[in-house]
């Protein structure tokens, strides 16, 4: 078991002490556990899960829908800063379908770079809460 924090510009979001913890970096998505080599990385849009105890399955990790920030592993502690992330129980599919939608027609119909740019973060954002909301559905129906 090793500490977790994970902290947004909104504030903590999750401080306890875990099992294992899977991130999205810039090279992939990797897992932390106990003992885990000091690291400093990138991470990306993405889903981040946690299970808290060995025994867990699948089913019991608990996921967030992260955008970009910075991960550190030293001292048997994990911190992860994001400007934003979003627990899976507090993302309404419906409206995050419908932002992600809204998003798509953004990006088709933005006529320079910056309105590009800024349209594929909408796009990015909603389809990671998307696919948390899919895991959480999906993981709900196995328990």
């Amino acid at each position: 078991m090793f500490k977790f924090q994970l902290v947004s510009i909104s504030g903590l979001k999750f401080d306890d002490e875990v099992y294992e913890v899977t991130l999205p970096t810039l090279e992939g998505e990797i897992g932390v556990l106990q003992s885990h080599m000091p690291l400093i990385s990138v991470a990306t849009y993405g889903v981040i899960a946690i299970r808290r105890q060995s025994k867990d399955p699948d089913t019991a990790r608990e996921y967030f829908a992260c955008s970009g920030g910075v991960i550190e592993v030293d001292g048997g502690e994990l911190r992860v800063l994001v400007d934003e992330a979003d627990h899976a129980d507090d993302i309404n599919e419906a409206e995050a379908e419908a932002a992600f939608e809204r998003a798509k027609a953004m990006k088709a119909e933005a006529t320079d770079q910056v309105s590009l740019e800024r349209a594929q973060q909408l796009v990015d954002r909603h389809a990671v809460r998307l696919q948390v909301t899919s895991l959480k559905r999906r993981h709900q129906g196995r328990r």
